[in-house]
C-alpha cells in the first residue's frame, strides 16, 4: 500500500526538526560500510543520559508516546521510513508535550551505521509488515538480517518485544528468533485474554481486535 499524501509536507516536517535526529546516507551501503560508521551522540539528542528504548516503524506514534509517557526515566528513539507517517508522530509529541522521545527517519538496515552497538536496552516490533510471500523474506524485521543488527545494537540484558495479528508471521519469528541466538519469554497467542499487565494499545491493534483477531506477543533475549 502506498503511503497517502499530506498536505505542506516540506514545512511540516521542518517544523519538528528539533524532534527528528539529522543524517546525511551520503555513499553509504549498509551491506558495505561497516568500518565508516558515524554513530549518534544520543546522550547529547536526549540531553541527558538514560536507557534508550527504540520502536522500528513506530507509524503515527501512538505505542511511543504512550511508553514514553509511562517511562519518562527513558530515553525513546523512534524510527520509522515512512515521511508522511513520521510527520504526524512528530506533530503528536509536540502537541502532548513530551520531552523524551526523538525520531528517525530511517530503514532498519542502516541503524547500525548510525547507533553504537550495545546502546539499546529494548527494541519494539509492533505489527510490522508480515511480508507472507516466501521470496520477500528478507524484508521481514524478524529475519536472521535484521536479527543479527538487533544482536549488535541491544544492550547484554537486553530484549526484544513483538506483536502481530498475523499468525503466520509469528510463528515465523518464533523460529527465527530461536534459530539466532534468542530465548523466547512471556509467549501469548491471545494477548488481550491472557493476565499480561501494561499492554499498550496501537492503533492497528485496536482494529485488529475489533475485528476478531488475536493478537500475539513475544519477548526474546539473547542467550
Amino acid at each position: 500500500m502506498r503511503p497517502r499524501k499530506i498536505r505542506n509536507l516540506t514545512s511540516r516536517r521542518e517544523s519538528c526538526s528539533d524532534l527528528r535526529i539529522p543524517y546525511t546516507l551520503e555513499s553509504f551501503d549498509f551491506r558495505t560500510n561497516e568500518g565508516n560508521e558515524k554513530f549518534f551522540d544520543l546522550d547529547e539528542i536526549f540531553g541527558r543520559n538514560a536507557p534508550v528504548v527504540m520502536e522500528i516503524g513506530c507509524g503515527k506514534g501512538q505505542f511511543a508516546c504512550e511508553y514514553a509517557k509511562r517511562n519518562p526515566d527513558k530515553n525513546i528513539l523512534a524510527v520509522e521510513c515512512v515521511p508522511t507517517v513520521l510527520v504526524e508522530a512528530c506533530e503528536r509529541v509536540k502537541e502532548e508535550g513530551i520531552t523524551n522521545i526523538r525520531f528517525l527517519e530511517m530503514k532498519a538496515e542502516y541503524l547500525p551505521l548510525f547507533i553504537k552497538g550495545k546502546t539499546i536496552c529494548e527494541i519494539y516490533l509492533n505489527f510490522s509488515t508480515p511480508f507472507p510471500k516466501s521470496r520477500h523474506e528478507s524484508h521481514r524485521l524478524t529475519y536472521k538480517g535484521f536479527l543479527d543488527i538487533y544482536k549488535k545494537l541491544l544492550c547484554d540484558d537486553g530484549f526484544i518485544a513483538q506483536k502481530t495479528d498475523s499468525k503466520g508471521f509469528f510463528e515465523y519469528s518464533l523460529e527465527s528468533f530461536s534459530q539466532n541466538g534468542f530465548v523466547l519469554y512471556e509467549i501469548s497467542l491471545d494477548l488481550h485474554n491472557s493476565d499480561f499487565e501494561g499492554n499498550i494499545v496501537t492503533e492497528y491493534e485496536q482494529k485488529f481486535v475489533d475485528m476478531g483477531l488475536p493478537i500475539h506477543r513475544v519477548v526474546a533475549k539473547l542467550k
